[in-house]
């Protein structure tokens, strides 16, 4: 069981890699003297890495006491607690940059990359 549930975090993980290499070269902004991050894979893994922790901790607590809102706009304020977590990710990774309409963007992506990612998933199963 605990050894099913790393390959899923590490599936996701990965998942999520890909999906913020397209985020952030599609919608991210480097700082002046940070481009060099953009051909290293390291820094896609390390994203997609804090991204999956902050969807597997934070996001979970931040779901629980936004139920109010979230039953007041009948589900539409996920998608701003989803792009607050794409924030908070580029937040964290020195010399990424997002605006909030990219992390509104990269938070829709990333939903649909990982949309599709359970469908195939789930005819494996």
């Amino acid at each position: 069981m605990v050894k099913r549930q790393v390959l899923a975090f590490i599936l996701r993980w990965l998942v999520s890699s890909v999906a913020m290499y397209i985020c952030i070269n599609f919608f991210a902004t480097f700082e002046e003297g940070y481009e060099w991050m953009r051909t290293g894979f390291w820094l896609y893994l390390t994203a997609g890495l804090i991204y999956s922790i902050m969807n597997a901790v934070i996001k979970p607590l931040l779901t629980i006491f936004s139920l109010p809102l979230i039953f007041l706009t009948l589900g539409l304020f996920t998608i701003l607690l989803n792009a607050a977590m794409v924030g908070l990710t580029f937040f964290l990774i020195p010399g990424v940059k997002i605006s909030i309409l990219g992390a509104i963007e990269s938070c829709l992506l990333i939903s649909l990359i990982n949309y599709l990612v359970n469908l195939a998933m789930s005819d494996v199963e």
